[in-house]
């Protein structure tokens, strides 16, 4: 590059990376891929190295790029607003190198004047500063084995057994300096052969994508297309996710395509105007979290949210996004009284826009990525969220079973005495628990906020918590369904999760906590390893009741079903410290069964009361059928069975 060539350039060069195609599709709301034009992107221009910015402002009278390249100056490299009114303005900056500090000075029509950070920037300055870095996403991937065959590892008839974490609180370097993070590579040189010790199939991590605020765990995000740098680059990242992949393990990210913070630097009022929320606060500002709520019915704002989406699959090959607070969402009357919302247009409760937005979202994300899967975190009976759109759904992989979680920390709260009354509760799920692909998870809402860690929600001395604990996770991973657990929650962490800190693992050096860790353990080996627990995850026809009305014993007993009779698992659950002598479980047909897991297991802190040698049925009509197992049922205890 000539000093010549460098003078001839002006400080901004007009200069564009959208056609009119990319236009046309930004403006129908439909463009999936922005990520590649809108931001700072490294060129070349005329021989001379610089970056190409980019931004969305169309309330804009002014926009210039400010960083450290020009000392700040608000008038140096003005960029060039597009002909076509797309609001867009652009321009090439020579000389701009990567790892460069910018935001964007703007002034809007009304004359306020602001400092904004990039909302399509790939890299933030760590928390508290604001500035956005140019950065490049040039990565070697070393993932192509996973990569080619992780559509049956994500498949809805293969297991899928989630483990969700908290990068910042998993481990820390010092668990009372809230200040300090490991490294994406020294949180994956730990993380990823736990899970896999464990058994999960995949992590989910809370949100990664940049926050300003530790305390709201990602889910006030002002990066949107960054994960953040608490943890090191982007690039760190992609070998974070690699190091999952290599180990066989799948990568669901959190997205919060529902919300954003008012933070100065971030989405909130971006040119001076409501850009990207609503205006009408009754849908525009989220009561509940202190926060403003994307508009759906922009177009502009939809492609901005649907590249988002692409973004992190495209990218950082993501094998799944959890979405959150989709209820939130679609109910226009979501956590707003009588007379602080506006119906839609025929009347009703419902935002037909973000349903829209949804709809059009999972259709692109399976049309682009027909290997991952979608999970939607929504509360409501709301019809067909995981069912396709083309029968009236959201078009979702999966949806979280809220009403399941509730429903079992509930009964198991109960205290083992009067759970006797309590038993349709645990059983109500099964009722409808076919109508949509559920996911049952234990999640990090369930253990924060004065509701106490899991252990902790059981009834009874020491002993019987852990009891109780081993007995509920046995229902809940031969429960119908694909499975989420919370970090700790598979030790028996005994305080509430605290993102400042990290989690108890000195509690590790107890027998009983062991005992649990290597029950979880079990659990995911018994999940992945038995087809009639996953292959008809989500049809009523994997499931079949065998005990339902044992109320005073408060015994439960069900099949779990595969393809062939001979991989039915029968599972049986005592509710009650009362060890079961002799009970007897009426069958239809003959057979042996041998137990194969029992959470009364003395190596998992269990009193051993368990069935050391094969049963088998003999005739004897009992409860409307031919044939009787006699069993010995563990006190607070599973036993699970498979045919010999």
């Amino acid at each position: 590059m000539t000093e010549e060539k460098q003078q001839t350039l002006s400080s901004v060069v007009p200069f564009s990376l959208f056609s009119a195609k990319d236009i046309e599709l930004f403006q129908a709301g439909t463009h999936a891929h922005l990520y590649e034009k809108f931001g700072a992107h490294a060129m070349e221009y005329e021989g001379v190295a610089g970056t190409y910015f980019s931004v969305w402002a169309p309330n804009a009278a002014y926009i210039s790029v400010i960083g450290e390249f020009n000392e700040w100056d608000h008038y140096r490299h003005t960029l060039y607003p597009r002909w076509d009114k797309s609001g867009i303005w652009e321009g090439f900056v020579p000389n701009v190198k990567q790892g460069t500090l910018y935001k964007y000075f703007i002034r809007s029509n009304s004359g306020e004047e602001l400092q904004k950070g990039d909302p399509y920037a790939n890299y933030w300055e760590v928390r508290p500063n604001t500035a956005s870095v140019t950065w490049h996403l040039d990565y070697k991937w070393k993932d192509k084995k996973w990569m080619e065959h992780r559509g049956k590892h994500n498949s809805l008839t293969s297991p899928y057994s989630v483990y969700e974490v908290h990068l910042g609180s998993w481990r820390r370097p010092d668990p009372s300096n809230h200040e300090l993070f490991y490294t994406y590579k020294e949180i994956a040189d730990k993380l990823v052969p736990y899970v896999k010790d464990m058994g999960f199939t995949h992590v989910e991590l809370m949100p990664v994508m940049e926050h300003p605020f530790d305390g709201s765990w990602g889910y006030q995000g002002t990066g949107y297309y960054a994960p953040t740098s608490r943890y090191g680059s982007p690039q760190e990242f992609m070998a974070f996710v690699d190091a999952f992949h290599e180990a066989g393990i799948g990568v669901i990210l959190d997205w919060v395509p529902s919300h954003f913070p008012y933070d100065a630097h971030g989405l909130f009022r971006f040119d001076g105007s409501h850009t990207y929320e609503y205006a009408d606060m009754r849908k525009g500002f989220h009561p509940d979290w202190n926060s403003y709520i994307f508009n759906y019915g922009r177009n502009e704002v939809r492609s901005f949210l649907l590249s988002n989406a692409i973004f992190w699959l495209d990218k950082f090959h993501a094998d799944g996004l959890r979405v959150d607070a989709v209820a939130s969402m679609i109910h226009l009357s979501y956590s707003r009284p009588a007379g602080t919302w506006e119906p839609n247009e025929h009347g009703g409760p419902e935002n037909l826009e973000a349903i829209s937005f949804l709809k059009n979202m999972n259709e692109t994300i399976y049309r682009l990525f027909p290997d991952v899967q979608t999970i939607a975190e929504e509360s409501t009976s709301f019809y067909g969220v995981s069912r396709p759109t083309f029968m009236g759904g959201l078009g979702f992989g999966m949806k979280w079973m809220m009403g399941w979680m509730n429903d079992t920390l509930r009964y198991f709260k109960t205290d083992p005495l009067l759970r006797k009354w309590e038993q349709d509760r645990l059983t109500f799920s099964i009722t409808y628990a076919f109508t949509e692909n559920f996911m049952v998870p234990f999640s990090h809402d369930e253990v924060v906020h004065g509701k106490s860690p899991m252990l902790y929600k059981m009834p009874g001395d020491d002993w019987q918590k852990f009891a109780n604990a081993r007995l509920m996770y046995s229902y809940m991973f031969t429960h119908p369904g694909t499975k989420l657990l919370f970090m700790g929650d598979e030790f028996g962490q005994t305080s509430e999760w605290n993102f400042r800190s990290e989690l108890d693992w000195f509690l590790l050096k107890h027998e009983s906590h062991q005992g649990l860790q290597h029950f979880v353990k079990a659990l995911n080996h018994l999940y992945t390893s038995y087809p009639a627990l996953y292959v008809k995850q989500f049809e009523y026809y994997g499931f079949e009741w065998v005990i339902v009305s044992d109320y005073d014993n408060c015994v439960l007993a069900y099949k779990r079903k595969g393809f062939k009779p001979e991989d039915d698992l029968l599972v049986v659950l005592n509710m009650t410290p009362v060890p079961r002598e002799n009970y007897l479980v009426a069958m239809a047909e003959e057979g042996t069964w041998t137990e194969i897991l029992n959470s009364d297991d003395p190596q998992f802190f269990g009193s051993g009361v368990m069935n050391t040698s094969p049963v088998t049925t003999r005739q004897q009509f009992y409860n409307g059928k031919d044939y009787t197992l006699e069993l010995r049922l563990p006190p607070l205890g599973a036993a699970i069975f498979k045919k010999s």
